[in-house]
């Protein structure tokens, strides 16, 4: 049995569960109506199922049961449980949609005591009734890549080596490291070679495949008017002007410097070396707390708001020259884009950077990454640590997905930053607060 939350997360979650059978209390027909006219991926999800169900109501009765697909189960509508106290006990209120739903499966078990049914939902409160009730239930994560957010691959490793490797690797020899070592690393991931006699003499390098030979890092200076100041900065250099890399993903909590590098290395690739025609910027309007509600003006007056952070940064790469920022706006060399539009695009010789990426869904996210035409680079930074869309998780939003399946291509990179250099407070507040 599927809860509502599960169809608004996913339309064609009936046909993630094999050979199951698969029950809909008709009170999760009615939640999911009424969020059919929203304007985001919860009412494109609930528009989505209900011709689904309107589909499969034309091969066959949804009350007696009709066969998703070859292979799959029977998908039934049952009928709301009609004497909720009957199943459920006094403290919770029949009124409640979620209780009516339990009670639902209740009912339905106890008609088919020789079948397991277990009710799906994406509501922690109501897996917990259930529990509590006895009553088999699970989580909904079909999008879910990792077990937790503390195993997202950082795009970084240790490799420890003889002592001289180190010396001849600086020289300029190529190095050469144990097939066992090489099987284990992914495409354009960082290396510190680390000698085996003293920890404190290192080298840093990028695994780009097994073919090509590992290099030094170019450690790029003053670019558009900032230098990296630690390690994962440069190894985001490092892949932000690697034109054969195009789509790179930045992770780091407030302060590491992920969109200044990302803006920066942008600014520098289409004003100084011209190697894009444009640099686009955007990020998903989604706010942190209660929304402040509708927002007069044109698309770019409603987009200001949410694009402040974004121009704070130029402006400082520029030098706080608004004039000269407003100039490239005008232009057309500088886009501040919403999201929202972003369907049917095609992007060529673009410098893309979405920011905030892990409030992205990951519908959302190959609906922009399949916008990226020939030529151009995306770049996804945000902060898996700090999420504002109710509908994902640090283990299920668009950037931990985008990381993790980007891992094993060689036209994808990853960095991690770990280090604060906004400032001592901002370092000290990620960390503690």
């Amino acid at each position: 049995m599927l809860d509502t939350s599960v169809f608004l997360t996913n339309a064609n979650s009936v046909y993630a569960y094999g050979d199951n059978d698969i029950i809909v209390p008709m009170k999760v027909l009615e939640e999911i109506d009424k969020h059919k006219k929203r304007q985001d991926s919860v009412g494109s999800n609930a528009r989505t199922i209900i011709r689904i169900f309107d589909d499969l109501r034309e091969e066959g009765s949804l009350y007696e049961g009709v066969q998703l697909q070859e292979g799959k189960g029977m998908l039934v509508v049952r009928p709301s449980a009609l004497n909720v106290h009957a199943y459920l006990p006094d403290d919770l209120s029949p009124d409640v949609p979620d209780h009516k739903i339990i009670a639902t499966a209740m009912q339905e078990r106890e008609k088919s005591p020789d079948i397991d049914v277990v009710l799906v939902s994406r509501d922690v409160n109501m897996r917990v009734i259930c529990d509590a009730l006895g009553l088999p239930t699970e989580d909904y994560n079909p999008d879910q890549v990792l077990a937790s957010g503390e195993e997202v691959y950082t795009g970084f490793t240790e490799v420890l080596v003889d002592d001289g490797v180190i010396d001849t690797f600086y020289a300029g020899s190529p190095l050469e490291l144990p097939e066992q070592e090489k099987e284990r690393l992914h495409p354009n991931q960082f290396i510190m070679l680390k000698s085996n006699i003293n920890e404190g003499r290192t080298a840093f390098t990028r695994f780009k495949n097994s073919v090509e030979p590992f290099q030094k890092l170019f450690n790029r200076k003053n670019v558009y008017g900032i230098s990296p100041r630690n390690k994962e900065q440069t190894f985001a250099m490092d892949l932000l002007f690697d034109k054969g890399i195009p789509v790179v993903s930045l992770i780091g909590s407030a302060g590491t410097g992920k969109t200044l590098c990302a803006l920066s290395a942008g600014l520098e690739q289409v004003l100084q070396t011209e190697d894009y025609t444009r640099l686009i910027v955007s990020r998903p309007i989604q706010p942190l707390g209660k929304e402040i509600g509708f927002l007069p003006g044109t698309m770019e007056e409603k987009m200001a708001p949410w694009l402040t952070p974004i121009q704070d940064n130029l402006q400082f790469l520029m030098g706080n020259d608004k004039l000269m920022l407003q100039e490239y706006l005008d232009r057309g060399t500088i886009e501040m884009e919403a999201i929202t539009y972003i369907r049917g695009r095609s992007i060529s010789k673009a410098f893309i950077i979405i920011d905030e990426a892990q409030n992205l869904t990951i519908h959302e996210l190959k609906t922009i990454i399949t916008r990226v035409g020939e030529d151009s680079k995306l770049i996804l930074t945000g902060d898996i640590e700090q999420i504002d869309n109710a509908y994902v998780d640090e283990t299920s939003n668009g950037l931990t997905y985008a990381v993790e399946k980007f891992k094993e291509h060689t036209l994808g990179g990853h960095v991690t930053f770990s280090k604060g250099e906004r400032s001592a407070i901002a370092t000290l507040a990620a960390k503690i607060l």
